[in-house]
């Protein structure tokens, strides 16, 4: 069964509420978005949007970075958590906020603060659309737009376009049938 529990407009106010919180990070330090493949990347250019509309001038670069665990099925594909770095995202002496749909167990934001670690960064802030509060490792949201404590074997499902048709929030339980009607 599948749910929505956010709608476009819905989420307009979320990730205007994530930029107000990313603002208030902020100091003189170069700022660097970083989105993670895939639905993370089209998220950071929303909030860098909502930053700029709310701070115009202000100086945000945009980097992406490819980090794969798992399918979008939720099969696992990768035991080890596999992050393709981009080439020249020149990060050193930045504030760089990471950007991603969902924060679950960690691992795919773990991989990343592990990498930024060796970019020489100046500090680390995670950005996600979703957190839902499961962690397995010792990693933590700064920014957030919707904490949502749901049951474990219940999926969070982030529509970003360009790789849904719709701006949406959907919780989907696998396995459950609808009762039929008589």
């Amino acid at each position: 069964m599948r749910f929505r529990l956010y709608e476009n407009e819905d989420l307009l106010g979320l990730v205007d509420g994530m930029a107000r919180q990313a603002l208030a990070l902020l100091d003189d330090t170069p700022t660097v978005l970083l989105g993670v493949l895939r639905r993370g990347a089209p998220l950071a250019d929303r909030l860098q949007q909502a930053m700029l509309a709310r701070r115009p001038g202000l100086s945000l670069r945009r980097v992406d970075v490819k980090v794969k665990r798992y399918a979008d099925t939720l099969e696992l594909l990768h035991p080890e958590t596999a992050l393709e770095a981009p080439e020249g995202a020149a990060l050193a002496n930045c504030r760089v906020i990471v950007v991603d749909d969902v924060l679950y167990q960690g691992f795919s934001l773990f991989r990343v603060f592990e990498w930024l670690q060796t970019q020489s960064v100046a500090s680390v802030h995670a950005a996600v659309l979703v957190d839902r509060q499961r962690l397995r490792l010792p990693v933590h949201a700064d920014i957030v737009g919707a904490t949502l404590k749901i049951a474990p074997g219940d999926v969070i499902e982030c529509n970003v376009p360009p790789y849904e048709a719709d701006f949406a929030i959907d919780l989907w339980r696998p396995g459950e049938s609808v009762p039929k009607q008589d």
